[in-house]
C-alpha cells in the first residue's frame, strides 16, 4: 500500500469541493442540530429521499428543545417512510438527554457526542469536525471507496481489520484545519465521482493520487463479500371496522422491531396452516377478539435490510359468542 503526500493532496480535492460541491439544504451551517439531524437521516438513506423529510422535520422541530419536548408518536410521523426508524427513537431520546444533561446544548467534545445514543464513531467525527472543527475522521461508505481505490486496498472492508486500517488512514490523511470541508469533500468525491460503478475517474481532481486508476483496478475495489440470502416470510394481516367504521390498528410495542409504530394486526404464518387461518389466530392472539378472515383485498411485497415479507390482507368480520 503506498503513501499519499498530505500536502499535495489537500489543495486540490478542497478547491473541488468549493466550486463543485451540491447545494444541499444541510451544507454551509455549523449549527450541530442541523448537521446531526441530516446524519442520522442520511444513514442507509439516499440524499434525494432524505431531502424532504429533512426540511419537513425542521419545520416541525426546529430545536433540540423542541424535539426533547414533542411525544415520540409526533417524531416517528415526521420520519414515515425513511425506515430504519430506531434511528427517529435515538434522536428524540439524545434530545432529552441534551436537555437533562448539556442544559440544552449540543455536546462540543467527541467523546461527549459519542455518547449519545444512536451516534457512533462515524456520526460523532461528522457532527465533530463540521460543526466545531474538530480534528476526527469519517469513515461512511463514501469514504470507504475513496480510500480503498487511493491506496488500492485489497481486504474487503466488511473485516474488522481491514476496517481498522481505513480509520488510521483516515485520521492520518486529516488536514491541520478544516477537517469538516475535508471530511464533506471526501464523502461528495465519493458520492458524485469515485461512484460504486462506473467512477468517472477522468473527472477526478485527485486521480493522480490513485493507486487502483494507475493500476486500472478501480472497478474491482473495494472488494465485497457476497450477499446472504435473506429469509421470507409470508404474513396475514385483518382489515376489521366496527359498527361506527373505525378501523382497528395496533401500536407495537415500542422496544420490537419498528416499535412505536401502528400496524394492521395479524402475524407471520405458520406451517400447515391457511392465510385466513393465520389472520383469525393471529388477530386473537394480539387483541382477544375474534374475527372471520373474508375477502382478500391485496397482497403486498416488501424487503427490509434483513428479511423480506408477502403480506396478505384480509376483510375480516368479528365473531360474536359461540359463533
Amino acid at each position: 500500500m503506498g503513501q499519499i503526500n498530505k500536502t499535495k493532496i489537500h489543495q486540490p480535492l478542497l478547491s473541488w469541493f468549493g466550486r463543485a460541491a451540491r447545494d444541499l439544504p444541510f451544507r454551509g451551517t455549523h449549527d450541530p442540530y442541523r448537521i446531526w439531524l441530516s446524519e442520522m437521516m442520511l444513514q442507509q438513506t439516499q440524499v434525494r429521499t432524505v431531502i424532504p423529510y429533512y426540511e419537513r422535520f425542521l419545520k416541525k422541530l426546529p430545536t433540540i428543545q423542541a424535539l426533547a419536548k414533542a411525544q415520540l408518536d409526533t417524531v416517528l410521523k415526521l420520519w414515515q417512510g425513511l425506515g430504519y426508524y430506531t434511528r427517529a427513537k435515538n434522536l428524540h431520546k439524545a434530545a432529552r438527554l441534551i436537555i437533562e444533561k448539556h442544559d440544552g446544548e449540543f455536546p462540543r467534545t467527541f467523546e461527549a457526542i459519542l455518547a449519545l445514543p444512536g451516534i457512533g464513531r462515524y456520526t460523532a467525527g461528522a457532527i465533530g469536525s463540521i460543526a466545531f472543527g474538530l480534528r476526527k475522521p469519517v469513515l461512511d461508505g463514501n469514504v470507504i471507496r475513496v480510500l480503498c481505490r487511493w491506496y488500492a486496498v485489497e481486504g474487503n472492508p466488511a473485516d474488522a481489520k481491514t476496517r481498522e486500517k481505513l480509520w488510521r488512514i483516515a485520521e492520518e490523511l486529516l488536514p491541520i484545519k478544516n477537517c469538516g470541508d475535508w471530511n464533506q469533500a471526501m464523502m461528495e468525491l465519493g458520492a458524485e465521482i469515485c461512484t460504486p460503478k462506473n467512477p468517472r475517474c477522468t473527472e477526478c481532481p485527485v486521480r493522480r493520487f490513485c493507486e487502483a486508476f494507475k493500476k486500472g483496478v478501480q472497478d474491482v475495489l473495494p472488494l465485497r463479500k457476497k450477499g446472504k440470502k435473506i429469509p421470507h416470510y409470508t404474513v396475514a394481516v385483518a382489515v376489521l371496522f366496527d359498527s361506527k367504521g373505525r378501523l382497528l390498528i395496533d401500536k407495537r410495542r415500542v422496544e420490537g422491531f419498528l416499535g412505536g409504530l401502528w400496524e394492521l394486526p395479524g402475524g407471520k404464518k405458520q406451517k400447515n396452516e391457511t392465510l385466513k387461518h393465520a389472520v383469525e389466530r393471529e388477530v386473537h392472539e394480539e387483541t382477544g377478539l375474534c374475527v372471520r378472515a373474508g375477502k382478500k383485498l391485496c397482497v403486498v411485497k416488501h424487503v427490509y435490510s434483513h428479511f423480506a415479507v408477502t403480506l396478505h390482507t384480509y376483510l375480516c368480520s368479528p365473531v360474536y359468542g359461540n359463533a
